[in-house]
């Protein structure tokens, strides 16, 4: 199975898609439409903040009657942010992030944000790792 860090250099040909903590609610969510993503990860300069996700939005503006352009991204993003370094394994990602509940994972090497994985990401590595496996078996039986 490959290492959290193949897995992101396979991923970086896609922009990391941040927005700041200043931004209106309404433009993460464009934000969000135009790279088709579920979260985006929240930075104040460099540094990593927070994680804004469909999920914050549903949770924290739309069932308290919030405006979505009046209210700031540093509003209702979750500020707790856990995240991994390249050295973590996929399993390692998978097994926190069913813990925690949460389906993006923002990856972090010292102060420096250098992507993010989502829980897709992870069942496809998985998915193709099984399938080699399967096919390495079959070539073993068939002799």
């Amino acid at each position: 199975m490959k290492t959290l860090k193949q897995l992101l250099a396979e991923k970086k040909d896609q922009p990391l898609v941040v927005v700041s903590p200043k931004d209106s609610v309404f433009h993460a969510l464009n934000v969000m439409a135009r790279h088709e993503v579920g979260a985006v990860m929240v930075l104040d300069g460099e540094h990593l903040v927070g994680i804004f996700s469909e999920r914050d939005y549903a949770r924290k503006v739309i069932l308290h009657g919030k405006s979505s352009k009046e209210t700031l991204v540093q509003e209702i993003m979750s500020d707790k942010v856990a995240y991994v370094t390249p050295s973590h394994s996929i399993d390692q990602c998978m097994a926190l992030m069913t813990e925690k509940r949460f389906r993006h994972l923002p990856v972090l090497d010292g102060d420096t944000v250098v992507g993010i994985v989502s829980i897709g990401d992870l069942v496809k590595e998985t998915i193709s790792a099984q399938r080699f496996i399967i096919q390495e078996l079959e070539r073993y039986i068939a002799g």
